[in-house]
C-alpha cells in the first residue's frame, strides 16, 4: 500500500508519506514496503486482478468488476519515489508509461480521465492499487499528469470513465485468452483498436473549434515497459466543460429527515445542504458542505470529519 502523491514532488519525501508508504501489491495485511525489482524483472506484463475487499485507515473499498463505472472527484499523480516497483496486478511501474491507480476498478482496464478544470481527456490503463490518501479517486503516473495539466499543481478535479470494450479485451488478454465482442448484427465486423485520429472540440464557446491536440512525445520519453497491447495512444482531446465545484460529502441517507438533521449538525462548518440524488427507483439524500475554493480547502474540511468519527465522508466533484 502506498500513500499517493497528492501535491507537488517534493510532498512524496515527507516523512508522513514515508511513514505511510507500503505495498503496492496490495499485501494489505503485512503492509511490507515494496522492493526494488532487477533488471531482468521490468519485462513483466502482469496479470489481470481484481482482488478482496480490504481496509485502510477504517474505510473499507471493495474491488469488483464493474464496466459500468464513472465518477468524478479529484486525481493526484505519483512519480520518481516508485518507478521501477512493482504494481499491484505485478507489473513494473514506469512514472513515463499512461499508467493509473484505481482503488476497486480490475486490473489492467481502460479509462478516459477527463480533466475538469482545462478539458484535458487522455485514455489510461489501471495497472495498480491506490490512491489512499485524502479520498483521491484515481492517481495517474507523472506522464499522464504532464499530458493532462496538472503535474505543478499536483492534484485536478476529473471525470474517469471505464471503456467496456477496451477493458473487456485487456482481461481477455491478460488471461490468456481472445476477446470476442458481442456484436448486435451477423456482419462480420470486427473490434478495431482506437486509432490516432484526435477529436478536437472547443473548450467553451469562446473558444476557437480548431484546438491543436498534445501528442504524448512532446513531454516525456516513450514509454520504457507498456506493453503494446494497452490502446494508450497518447492522444489528448480537448472537451467542452460545463461549470464545476468541490464539495465534501458527509453522509447519504434513504430518509430525508436524517439528512436535515446531519446538515443541522454540520451548519457551524460552512454551508451544509442537501441534494437529493435518484439511483435506480430509490431516492438518496446526501449531505454536501461546499462548494469549497480548492483542494485544499476541501482536504481540511475532510480531515475534520474523519477526526469526528464521519469515516465515510469523501470529496466529491459535481
Amino acid at each position: 500500500m502506498r500513500l499517493r502523491n497528492s501535491h507537488i514532488m517534493a510532498a512524496c519525501f515527507t516523512a508522513l508519506t514515508i511513514g505511510l508508504s507500503g505495498c503496492a501489491e496490495i499485501e494489505l495485511a503485512s503492509h511490507a514496503t515494496k522492493q526494488i525489482v532487477s533488471t531482468s524483472e521490468t519485462k513483466s506484463k502482469g496479470r489481470f486482478k481484481v482482488g478482496s475487499p480490504y481496509q485502510v485507515k477504517n474505510i473499507w473499498y471493495y474491488p469488483a468488476v464493474d464496466y459500468g463505472y464513472s465518477e468524478t472527484g479529484i486525481a493526484s499523480w505519483y512519480g520518481p519515489g516508485f518507478d521501477g516497483k512493482k504494481t499491484a496486478n505485478g507489473e513494473i511501474y514506469d512514472q513515463y508509461a499512461l499508467t493509473a491507480a484505481h482503488r476497486t476498478l480490475p486490473m489492467p482496464s481502460l479509462v478516459r480521465v477527463t480533466n475538469l478544470g482545462n478539458g484535458r481527456s487522455i485514455k489510461l490503463r489501471v495497472n495498480d492499487r491506490g490512491p489512499f490518501s485524502n479520498n483521491r479517486i484515481i492517481d495517474v503516473s507523472r506522464r499522464s499528469a504532464q499530458l493532462l495539466g496538472f503535474e505543478l499543481q499536483g492534484t485536478a478535479k476529473v471525470k474517469v470513465e471505464i471503456l467496456e470494450a477496451e477493458s473487456r479485451q485487456l482481461a481477455a488478454q491478460a488471461q490468456g485468452g481472445e476477446y470476442a465482442p458481442q456484436l448486435a448484427s451477423s456482419d462480420n465486423a470486427t473490434l478495431a483498436a482506437p486509432t490516432d485520429e484526435v477529436t478536437a472540440e472547443p473548450l467553451g464557446a469562446t473558444q476557437s473549434a480548431s484546438v491543436e491536440p498534445v501528442q504524448a512525445t512532446s513531454l516525456a520519453p516513450v514509454s520504457r515497459t507498456e506493453p503494446a497491447a494497452t490502446f494508450t495512444d497518447g492522444v489528448v482531446t480537448q472537451t467542452p466543460l460545463a461549470p464545476s465545484g468541490i464539495y465534501v460529502q458527509a453522509g447519504s441517507f434513504l430518509q430525508v429527515h436524517n439528512a436535515d438533521r446531519l446538515r443541522a449538525r454540520l451548519a457551524s462548518l460552512g454551508t451544509a445542504q442537501v441534494a437529493d440524488a435518484p439511483v435506480g427507483a430509490r431516492t438518496f439524500y446526501r449531505v454536501r458542505l461546499g462548494p469549497l475554493t480548492n483542494v485544499q480547502e476541501a482536504d481540511k474540511l475532510l480531515q475534520i470529519l474523519h477526526d469526528n468519527g464521519y469515516d465515510d465522508a469523501r470529496v466529491i466533484v459535481d
